[in-house]
């Protein structure tokens, strides 16, 4: 939905034809890198693709978003952690487990660690959802050596509901304007904050109480 997503700017939707041939496709590779590597906003991208498959009034497109979506971050999740499960294997570790590690704050570690003991996998539900919340559990799994099969019980549901709550984003942005560019924009600027936010107010709470 890349394509489509940009053509969206100019105020057109592109053939259904068009937007199946290439958006989709697009949409997976990207979903997925983007579950591999931090620097692609998936949430944004599964949103606007949202905004632009409700512009073409048809359910099917809708469903089409939500279903490659959580098909993507679901097999980008299972690339990661079987990617981590080789480092926790290797005397050496990996490049890969590293780089979660690195990701994942210590409290925000230690936090998810808890609550995998106490919940199991269903965690992974939660952790989806939770900006920044995803790595800390999967780090945690990766410590606890559960299997892949059995981090894959709780992802799988875990990307149906992110894939859901980003599609419904999208459909919020699309029925607000006529206009698709206008409601990829909202939908952008929605998932933006929901990402920034938590951090943001993290980041403000210490100068508050300092100041009180």
């Amino acid at each position: 939905m890349a394509a489509a997503a940009s053509a969206a700017g100019t105020g057109q939707v592109p053939p259904e034809t068009t937007q199946q041939a290439v958006g989709y496709p697009a949409l997976f590779v990207l979903v997925a890198l983007g579950a591999l590597v931090p620097v692609i906003p998936t949430g944004a991208l599964v949103s606007s693709a949202a905004v632009v498959a409700f512009h073409h009034q048809s359910p099917y497109g809708v469903l089409l978003v939500f279903a490659v979506s959580a098909l993507a971050a679901f097999t980008g999740d299972l690339a990661l952690y079987w990617l981590g499960q080789r480092g926790v294997r290797s005397r050496g570790g990996s490049r890969w487990l590293e780089a979660l590690r690195d990701r994942a704050a210590p409290e925000r570690l230690e936090q998810a660690q808890t609550k995998l003991n106490e919940h199991g996998v269903m965690v992974l539900v939660l952790s989806r959802l939770v900006p920044a919340g995803r790595i800390p559990v999967m780090l945690a799994c990766l410590l606890a050596e559960l299997p892949l099969r059995r981090f894959a019980r709780g992802d799988g549901p875990a990307c149906l509901a992110w894939a859901a709550t980003y599609g419904l984003i999208g459909i919020l942005g699309g029925s607000l304007f006529s206009e698709p560019w206008k409601g990829v924009a909202l939908a952008v600027g929605l998932t933006l904050l929901i990402s920034t936010a938590p951090a943001a107010w993290r980041r403000l709470r210490p100068g508050t109480r300092d100041t009180a």
